[in-house]
């Protein structure tokens, strides 16, 4: 099966990865798996680091003459940021993890905890993702993203409004990943007030994952419904602080006669709705994959909100880091990556092959046999 682990810290020499269980024989387009890593360091409101920052994955093993061999894949990138000699800190950030893991880690320097649990971990997850996305390309599976909501301010183009796949599809030529344009001037104009005020904001992304087939998942055990992996594997980004899949929290507002997706049978069986997000049960339903996460704001606030000194215990400002205003944009790619590292893992777990050919022949096999019942 499919699993990954990363290393490093945020600034540290350098992140790395391993990512374990993609079969043998998929050509890995370096440029696709850059440019996926300069997709998270895109957005209006990310810190001056992003300028200094240029992600770039180094293969070091799995990789041979562009295919992968079916070994463990391993990875570093980069901290262009590095800093040999770090400042200790005592003043731990409300919103962070940083009191909470001094205390559980019995740190009396919160650096050796905001090092690890800072977001820049998640460079290492896109290129993990980016190369889940690759492989179930090949199975003719793409995930997209897009931003809908900033600030209380809302994108009009969601899938359950007035939006559509095609427009989502263009939520990279927005500088905040919006699709709708009277939306994206108010969420710019919104960010320029939260710098000047020394504060931060947070926002919702809606994930699409397309062409899923039927199947993935199973309801015969808790922990084996692909609604609650999607949540799990979602909700780890730091800062995500709510996971909807489909038009879930809206429906528990509706009559059941107002939620559930009729069924319809045209040479295959199809739904005109989607309010179920593409899964029932814990189960793939053949529709499209919807999942919506929340980000809080980011904790470092310009302007520090009331923390204790950890060595004296009296009143202090909270620590000050280089930090960004939003990074909602930036989470939606993570998300992405997520997304595909699960529903990546599921498609191994059903389908097996160590090779992409055989992988690819139990899968296509399978949906011919579907089609046809």
């Amino acid at each position: 099966m499919i699993r990954f682990l990363t290393a490093g810290e945020s600034h540290g020499k350098e992140l790395v990865g391993i990512l374990e269980g993609i079969p043998a024989n998929i050509d890995i387009d370096m440029d696709f798996i850059n440019n996926e890593l300069k997709r998270r360091q895109k957005g209006y409101g990310r810190s001056e680091r992003m300028d200094m920052e240029k992600d770039e994955m180094d293969i070091i093993s799995g990789i041979n003459n562009g295919k992968t061999t079916g070994n463990p894949i391993s990875f570093k990138i980069k901290n262009k940021g590095y800093l040999e000699v770090l400042e200790k800190i005592y003043r731990p950030r409300p919103g962070h993890g940083d009191l909470s893991g001094a205390i559980k880690y019995h740190q009396d320097n919160v650096r050796n905890v905001l090092e690890r649990a800072s977001a820049r971990e998640t460079a290492a997850r896109v290129g993990v993702g980016s190369i889940c996305k690759t492989l179930l390309k090949k199975l003719n599976i793409d995930i997209y993203s897009h931003v809908i909501q900033v600030g209380g301010i809302v994108s009009e183009k969601s899938i359950y409004e007035k939006g559509n796949i095609e427009d989502i599809k263009e939520a990279d030529k927005s500088i905040v990943r919006v699709v709708d344009s009277l939306a994206e001037e108010k969420i710019v104009e919104k960010i320029k007030s939260a710098k000047k005020k020394g504060d931060t904001l947070g926002g919702t992304i809606e994930l699409i994952a397309v062409n899923i087939p039927v199947g993935l998942g199973s309801y015969a055990s808790w922990d084996s419904r692909l609604d609650g992996k999607i949540a799990q594997s979602i909700m780890s980004i730091p800062g995500i602080k709510a996971v909807e899949i489909g038009n879930g929290l809206e429906g528990g507002k509706s009559y059941g006669s107002q939620v559930h997706d009729e069924i319809y049978y045209e040479e295959k069986y199809f739904r005109k709705t989607n309010n179920a997000g593409g899964i029932e049960a814990g189960v793939s339903n053949g529709e499209d994959i919807v999942v919506r996460c929340t980000m809080k704001p980011i904790p470092t606030l310009r302007q520090p909100l009331n923390s204790v000194d950890m060595t004296t215990k009296l009143v202090s400002l909270a620590q000050v880091e280089r930090s960004d205003v939003l990074a909602v944009p930036s989470a939606s790619i993570v998300a992405e990556s997520m997304l595909a590292y699960t529903i990546a893992q599921e498609i191994m777990r059903k389908f097996g092959g160590d090779s992409i050919e055989e992988l690819k022949r139990n899968y296509f096999n399978y949906i011919d046999g579907v089609s046809s019942r």
